[in-house]
């Protein structure tokens, strides 16, 4: 986390399409934080809001291209061994799967904004046959739409309590590091109450 903290800091834009990118491709990189934290950092003035969010578009959109094109590519079996390296449940895998094949590009939209389904919608895609165009069109909209709602996030924490968390700054407090971790806590929640909902 401090190493996350400190790359936005000194890396600034390269930072945030690095994470974001690593993030959508299926590295345990949590980019929802890091596109939190940098609308954060926007409200501090240290980064630009237009430049966050084209950045984290395409980052977003580049990773699950690359995705979509390994499912493509290499089928099942690599997708299999991507869902393992990526940390991602059989179970999961298998309903990300049906969900995807069953409502086509539509579901590529909303994958963008549920953790878990969002890396693997590329490779399903790829495997399962999915015109490029329209996941490429499918998956630019969700990004378009994702990041700037997550790094208005971010930038809202700032607005609604920026002045309060500087003044812990001030005290020597690692603001960053709370925004982080704030965020981080909130995409854990949210995947444990679909993980609960799915066994129910």
């Amino acid at each position: 986390m401090e190493f996350l903290t400190r790359a936005i800091e000194h890396w600034g834009y390269a930072a945030v399409l690095a994470s974001v990118l690593l993030g959508s491709i299926g590295l345990p990189i949590p980019e929802e934080s890091i596109l939190m934290l940098a609308g954060y950092l926007v409200w501090r003035g240290e980064l630009s809001l237009p430049l966050v969010v084209v950045l984290g578009i395409v980052g977003a959109s580049v990773g699950d291209n690359l995705g979509y094109w390994v499912g493509r590519r290499f089928g099942g079996p690599a997708l299999r061994r991507y869902a393992a390296w990526s940390w991602l449940a059989p179970a999961t895998l298998e309903a990300s799967q049906r969900f995807l094949q069953r409502h086509g590009a539509p579901a590529i939209f909303v994958a963008r904004f549920v953790p878990g389904l969002r890396f693997a919608a590329g490779p399903i895609s790829g495997m399962s046959g999915m015109p490029a165009a329209s996941f490429f069109i499918a998956n630019i909209l969700g990004a378009v739409c994702y990041v700037p709602i997550v790094v208005g996030l971010g930038d809202a924490i700032g607005r609604g309590a920026g002045p309060r968390l500087e003044r812990l700054r001030g005290e020597g407090v690692a603001i960053e590091h709370i925004v982080l971790i704030a965020a981080i806590v909130g995409t854990l929640t949210a995947l444990l109450v679909r993980a609960i909902r799915h066994r129910s």
